[in-house]
């Protein structure tokens, strides 16, 4: 099966600190492939160093099989990487209609921007009933579909999205993982960065266990849940 995104020995960090130590991951085409770690434990800086927002000093990164380490964020999401960043981040002060179009800014044809918009709203049918509401005014849960939907109308060859459940609700942490095992069931390949193990290995087919900037595990959904050092840190 083939790898849309695979980081190869990815060393980075911070001034004179590495915080990530020679890190190999794969995400699966049409999978959702999970990062999980703790606080602290380098997954942010994986993302941004995906992204290019970190410079990598070590390691390569590849997103269908091309080269994209170190180049320009705006050239690493053209090339087909959305992130739905931690904490939403809509655009307060325009509307739903308005942050999901800002999405697809880089698509010149209209008729696609169209078609890829009802498929936004065909998975969140409340966005299309609010698509004049400025997203400032909605729910935390409301917003989330938001930014996954302003993710979804770049049609990205890996959809990253980092911390889903943060700030939410328990009833809509679910419905937000429903909602992203729905998208990656209609062919999105997803990397899903979190802490809600327990949610996360539900709906995940492969993960990888980060500690102190180090891969310590990886598997499948059951392997990981039998792992000795992921039952200690997150099942007591």
């Amino acid at each position: 099966m083939s790898a849309p995104l695979t980081v190869t020995s990815l060393t980075a960090g911070y001034d004179q600190a590495d915080v990530l130590h020679d890190v190999n991951l794969r995400a699966q085409a049409g999978q959702i492939t999970c990062l999980l770690g703790a606080n602290g434990s380098g997954k942010t800086t994986l993302i941004r160093t995906i992204l290019n927002l970190t410079a990598p000093r070590a390691g390569r990164i590849t997103l269908a099989q091309d080269d994209i380490t170190g180049k320009p964020t705006h050239e690493i999401v053209a090339a087909g990487i959305a992130c739905i960043p931690e904490g939403r981040k809509v655009f307060a002060k325009s509307t739903v209609e308005e942050n999901l179009r800002l999405g697809a800014y880089a698509e010149e044809d209209k008729s696609a921007v169209i078609a890829r918009m009802q498929r936004v709203f065909d998975i969140f049918p409340r966005l299309n009933e609010r698509r004049t509401q400025l997203a400032g005014t909605m729910s935390g849960g409301e917003q989330a579909m938001v930014s996954i939907g302003r993710g979804l109308m770049a049609a990205p060859k890996v959809l990253l999205i980092d911390e889903p459940s943060l700030g939410l609700s328990p009833l809509f942490v679910q419905e937000n993982f429903k909602v992203i095992q729905r998208i990656n069931e209609q062919g999105v390949t997803v990397f899903l960065v979190e802490q809600n193990v327990r949610q996360t290995l539900k709906i995940a087919h492969y993960g990888y266990v980060l500690a102190q900037g180090r891969v310590v595990a990886e598997g499948n959904a059951a392997q990981l849940r039998r792992d000795e050092q992921v039952q200690a840190a997150y099942f007591g």
